[in-house]
């Protein structure tokens, strides 16, 4: 096999390691400081094949179209990495969170192809693989890096916020280096996550609300916050949307006051108005009756193992446990006793109605 043939297979291997499955995580940043915008991953498409003529396409409006000649002729390289770009951003590629999103992952690439000049080879990139987005692009790479740097540079000034003070920090400086449209526009996500956070508090503190007038106001603002995509984005997401609500104390603690029966009913309600369908309802009525058996058991066990550690210690205790366990989870007992081990005991943790 040709020299040439064999470094093309290799960047193409590589490309797709690195564009596929990314969750890039800027330098610099902790878990006390806020991500970048444009983060998580998304499902790669297939490259195209080495060498292959790049497939012509008809234009994609408000993206550089595929099949226009780049400015600049670019070597196989770099060709297979722009056409497996726009296969994957291309239709979409005029909104600002897809240009981060693009512009993260060539760092990443660059950064590893060229630790020392990847700024550099990634500037050269943008300009001649996509000409006419070049100053945009670049605008916005910039940016990029002056906000990491800002976090990183203020990590421990962060720290030592609360998280309202925090967040008032780290949008000041978004609405600065990004410009306030555009810094809206990057983190919408984290801005709608951010308004049903507050939304939940609110109605968890409306003790004068039953479960289901506080489920009616979790709709409700579901619906303010995502507007017409409010119904796919409880399809798309339907356990995150349950499990905030079934979370808040105040429905645990109405949930713990109820009969069996009434704990049931009210699960599956919250489920149904949150867009579970029938099979899926049935699912989670049956993992509830499945949890139910098991804290039942749970709390027996912790009870005799109380009282078999007030006469016994050392050895004759572990043997008698591991009869106990044995005689409550069956094939789980050595799971259980691993977690003992470690100083985990599960059936000491509160019990989370729906969740547990």
């Amino acid at each position: 096999m040709s020299l040439q043939a064999n470094r093309v297979l290799g960047t193409s291997a590589a490309i797709l390691g690195l564009l596929v499955g990314w969750r890039l995580i800027p330098m610099g940043q902790t878990s006390g400081a806020p991500p970048a915008p444009g983060t998580a991953s998304a499902q790669g498409r297939g490259l195209p094949a080495p060498g292959a003529p790049p497939a012509s396409r008809p234009p994609m409006p408000g993206a550089v179209n595929a099949a226009a000649p780049a400015a600049e002729s670019l070597d196989v390289e770099w060709e297979v990495l722009r056409l497996s770009l726009l296969e994957r951003f291309g239709s979409r590629l005029h909104e600002p969170s897809v240009q981060l999103r693009m512009l993260e992952q060539l760092m990443r690439y660059f950064q590893t192809r060229s630790p020392d000049r990847w700024r550099e080879e990634l500037q050269t990139f943008l300009r001649k693989a996509f000409p006419s987005q070049h100053e945009a692009l670049a605008a916005l790479l910039r940016d990029r890096l002056d906000y990491e740097k800002w976090v990183k540079d203020n990590d421990a000034y962060l720290r030592g916020l609360d998280s309202k003070q925090r967040r008032a920090a780290v949008w000041d400086a978004r609405n600065r280096l990004f410009g306030k449209e555009t810094a809206q526009r990057l983190w919408a996500s984290e801005l709608k996550h951010q308004a049903l956070v507050d939304a939940l508090q609110v109605i968890d503190a409306r003790q004068d609300l039953p479960l289901p007038e506080k489920l009616a106001a979790y709709k409700a603002r579901l619906g303010e916050v995502y507007g017409d995509g409010a119904p796919a984005q409880l399809a798309r997401h339907p356990q995150e949307a349950m499990n905030r609500f079934l979370a808040l104390p105040s429905v645990q603690r109405e949930l713990t006051g109820m009969t069996p029966a009434e704990r049931a009913r009210s699960l599956w309600a919250v489920r149904q108005e949150l867009g579970l369908d029938d099979e899926a309802l049935r699912r989670w009525d049956a993992l509830d009756q499945t949890r139910e058996a098991r804290w039942e058991a749970g709390l027996r066990y912790m009870a005799e193992r109380t009282a078999l550690a007030r006469t016994l210690s050392g050895d004759a205790l572990e043997a008698r446990l591991q009869e106990v366990r044995a005689r409550y989870f069956g094939t789980e007992a050595d799971v259980i006793a691993q977690e003992e081990a470690s100083g985990l005991f599960r059936f000491t943790r509160p019990r989370q109605w729906g969740r547990n």
